[in-house]
């Protein structure tokens, strides 16, 4: 038998060689690590189901950033534990809120560094769902939007970089983008949760955020998981409205949709490894199972692979380290 004359080891004989030949980089330039914001001070309590993720408070912030900077991470986005929930979520657009709090520290301490916000109301209702409901227990869409933008512009205000709408409601970049603009926050980015799923890998990031829904499901408003095309036609929507980014959210499960939505829009695209991805892989290197190490970066490397340029990934301190490492 005749060997072709292509033999594809001859690029993988070495390390050197197969760095050189490498199609795809991973570098703590592209991750943006989650943090989670609660009230008091000198609070770090270890959240249970994410092994190493913490809820901070605000005094805490700045060591927090400083690791983050010494890391080569650019950026966070921000979640809040507010001090009271209410039907209305009030606490998610009040300008003393958690979030606004927690991004004038950030910017106090360090002007420069990239602060993202989440933007929704789960966190901060007292049922539990990304809006207001009326008496069926249904997300009322076009009132949510006001809430939504009017948190929007809270946090433009308090010197947040970007904001990232993850409610899934009908037309909310766009209620967000005008809501900006008319303040004055033309040039604060919008990153969408464009193609978000009504998931199962959600949980351990209830416990992180207590934003679990006291009744019923986010089905409503989150995208059924079987479903690609309906995906594409959201991130277009999106895009339409005024978006800079969009986000495929779970990543592991949806590698397709990330490289389908990079593919067909061309558009900055993040990719959220999320909370049971990372529960997942904590616990079965806890157990000696997998090689934690290998294992996240080899995961990191496929979102980029499949064509992510961000990577929201609570990963990201470990990953950074490693890379650093060689």
């Amino acid at each position: 038998m005749q060997f072709p004359q292509y033999r594809p080891r001859r690029l993988r004989a070495n390390e050197t060689i197969r760095s050189m030949v490498r199609e795809t980089s991973l570098s703590p330039v592209d991750f943006i690590y989650p943090l989670f914001v609660k009230p008091g001070e000198g609070k770090r309590d270890e959240v249970g189901s994410m092994p190493g993720v913490h809820q901070l408070s605000v005094d805490m912030l700045p060591g927090e950033i400083d690791e983050l900077k010494a890391l080569g991470i650019p950026a966070v986005i921000l979640f809040g534990l507010p001090s009271v929930k209410d039907a209305a979520g009030s606490e998610a657009y009040d300008p003393e809120g958690i979030v606004q709090q927690a991004i004038r520290a950030i910017k106090a301490h360090a002007p420069d560094f990239y602060v993202i916000t989440d933007v929704c109301m789960c966190e901060y209702t007292d049922h539990g769902h990304c809006g207001v409901l009326d008496d069926s227990g249904c997300v009322i869409n076009d009132v949510t939007l006001e809430l939504l933008a009017k948190e929007a512009v809270t946090h433009a205000e308090a010197g947040a970089d970007m904001v990232a709408p993850s409610d899934m409601m009908d037309g909310r970049v766009g209620a967000i983008r005008a809501a900006l603009d008319a303040e004055g926050f033309e040039n604060v980015p919008i990153m969408a949760y464009s193609v978000k799923y009504a998931s199962g890998y959600y949980g351990p990031f209830r416990d992180a955020a207590d934003s679990a829904p006291t009744f019923g499901d986010r089905k409503q408003y989150q995208m059924d998981p079987a479903n690609a095309l309906e995906g594409l036609r959201e991130a277009a929507l999106d895009i339409e409205e005024g978006a800079d980014l969009v986000m495929v959210k779970p990543a592991l499960a949806y590698m397709d949709m990330i490289r389908r939505v990079k593919d067909e829009f061309g558009y900055p695209t993040a990719a959220y490894n999320v909370s049971g991805e990372y529960a997942m892989v904590k616990a079965a290197a806890a157990n000696g199972w997998i090689d934690e190490k290998r294992v996240v970066l080899e995961t990191l490397t496929g979102f980029k692979r499949a064509g992510a340029d961000l990577i929201l990934t609570y990963h990201a301190k470990d990953a950074a380290k490693w890379l650093s490492e060689g």
